[in-house]
């Protein structure tokens, strides 16, 4: 994780384990425990464990769901839960359902409306870089753009949570490095697989973006995600290091495999309209993280909310809500997954500051916030039915279909 100023955390959670097994929906997994007795980490399988509990906050009384996973263990790993495309959603239990996951929680924020822009689709996509099974997926949009609270200073939508090919959890920053190259010069690429492009670039669309209209990712500025639609825009689709062709509108529809598409705006689309079909065309791009870490296997987005067993200054300690969060233990070798139950008797959920001190309570050194309210979702694998299903009651009244996720995996 990058640096950061810190300050000591205020210990405002206090977490009161009580007997609640049988009143949730996960209690058909984790069974019954005696009235008065304390819940223990009941197994899912060798290394991953779950847990719920009480905790006493500034709105009442909060419910958390809680799966710890050990990295160490042989059998276990966590990826990135999607449904095959960055511009596409679903819920928490279809995706590790269809992955074989064992569990898993809701990811990122997401562009999840566009009230803003009429007769402009949301595209669904997540806010920050997404990298699954060490292939980049998409870079973060501008942070004027990002949908999801206020974010904490020294924060950004460049900031993820990850796992590295050694088996090692870790928060960092994940910026794109990435260019154009053509007969008429060379130019940053500003984009990835992004629903919103900063004024003035050009950005990449590749077959993992799925078949969404491009149209959103020219909309808004980078301070402003309301802003207007830009009337400067042009893309041309890139073939076999050609052009084979061009639009003055960004377009829509599935993008076959090994081909490009390239949007710009103002700037990017004036430089775009230099170039025709059968121009020569050479695009690179990848992720960069900020820390000398090994490469990444899997990364979501987000914010970091605790830092080296501190919480990061400027937490807000006043807006409660459902959440979900992930934190880190034992050197990046143990998990956290919280996710609040949402239910009329626990609605009132936690504050960004309480969640903090909350991940710090169970033992996590690191923790980064994931997107809540209706989206927060735990679900697992049933061991008698093998369904997944969830765990917590989402806020909604039903699971929100999500564009990610983190999903566990076992075999033992």
């Amino acid at each position: 994780m990058t640096h950061r100023q810190r300050r000591s955390g205020t210990g405002r959670s206090v977490l009161t384990f009580v007997a609640a097994f049988g009143t949730l929906a996960g209690a058909a997994l984790v069974g019954a425990a005696p009235a008065g007795a304390a819940p223990a980490w009941t197994r899912l399988a060798t290394g991953v464990h779950y847990e719920q509990f009480d905790i006493s906050a500034a709105a009442g009384v909060a419910h958390a769901h809680v799966i710890r996973v050990n990295l160490n263990e042989p059998g276990v790993r966590v990826e990135l839960l999607y449904p095959g495309a960055v511009a596409a959603r679903a819920t928490v239990s279809r995706l590790a359902g269809a992955q074989g996951a064992l569990a898993g929680v809701n990811g990122d924020f997401f562009n999840i409306s566009e009230t803003q822009h009429p007769g402009v689709e949301a595209t669904g996509a997540s806010v920050g870089p997404a990298i699954a099974q060490g292939r980049a997926l998409k870079a973060a949009v501008p942070r004027g753009q990002r949908f999801g609270p206020a974010l904490p200073p020294g924060t950004g939508t460049k900031d993820v949570f990850g796992v590295g090919t050694d088996r090692r959890a870790r928060l960092d920053d994940l910026a794109l490095d990435g260019s154009v190259r053509t007969p008429e010069g060379q130019l940053p690429l500003r984009g990835l697989n992004q629903y919103a492009l900063p004024v003035g670039s050009v950005g990449a669309f590749t077959s993992d973006w799925g078949s969404a209209s491009r149209v959103r990712a020219t909309c808004g500025t980078d301070g402003d995600r309301a802003a207007p639609c830009s009337t400067d825009t042009h893309e041309v689709t890139v073939r076999g290091g050609k052009v084979v062709a061009t639009a003055d509108t960004p377009g829509r529809g599935a993008i076959a495999a090994g081909t490009t598409v390239l949007v710009g705006r103002e700037a990017g689309a004036q430089y775009l309209r230099k170039l025709s079909v059968g121009s020569a065309v050479t695009v690179q791009h990848r992720l960069v993280a900020a820390s000398a870490g090994t490469p990444y296997r899997f990364a979501l987005g987000g914010y970091p909310v605790l830092d080296e067993g501190r919480p990061l200054p400027g937490l807000d300690d006043t807006t409660s809500a459902v959440r979900t969060a992930v934190g880190i233990a034992d050197s990046g070798r143990r998990l956290y997954l919280l996710a609040l139950d949402g239910s009329p008797d626990y609605r009132g959920g936690l504050t960004i500051a309480e969640v903090a001190d909350t991940m710090r309570t169970l033992g996590s050194v690191d923790a980064f916030s994931l997107d809540g309210g209706g989206s927060t979702t735990m679900a697992a694998r049933s061991s008698g039915s093998g369904a997944v299903t969830a765990l917590n009651h989402p806020s909604g009244g039903a699971e929100r279909p999500v564009p990610n996720g983190i999903g566990v995996f076992a075999t033992g």
